[in-house]
């Protein structure tokens, strides 16, 4: 499948806010992000063939709390499983920002 089109990602803050609000009312009491240092992901993107980052959500255990996995995807849009795959990203809580529109 070909890579996917270019398109605008960015959304206002008030839509994020209203879509991260909407997560912890419904996961109440759940992990609400992770969050991963600059270098792992330039580590995923640096391979060769990177074009993009797909996450995927995962857990460690049945009915565990959600994971972030992330895989660099070539140009075709396909994972790149064979190179640097990422985990263990740092859950909020604790680790979480101060407090912001996107998480209070």
């Amino acid at each position: 499948m070909p890579f996917p089109p270019k398109r605008d990602h960015r959304i206002p803050l008030a839509a994020a806010a209203a879509m991260t609000k909407r997560y912890r009312d419904e996961a109440t009491g759940a992990e609400t992000a992770q969050m991963f240092p600059r270098e792992v992901i330039e580590t995923l993107l640096s391979q060769p063939g990177a074009f993009g980052t797909r996450f995927y959500f995962g857990r460690e255990a049945a009915g565990g709390p959600i994971r972030l996995v992330a895989v660099a995807v070539d140009s075709q849009g396909n994972d790149l499983a064979g190179g640097e795959i990422i985990d263990f990203g740092f859950p909020c809580p604790p680790w979480c920002s101060g407090d912001n529109q996107l998480n209070s």
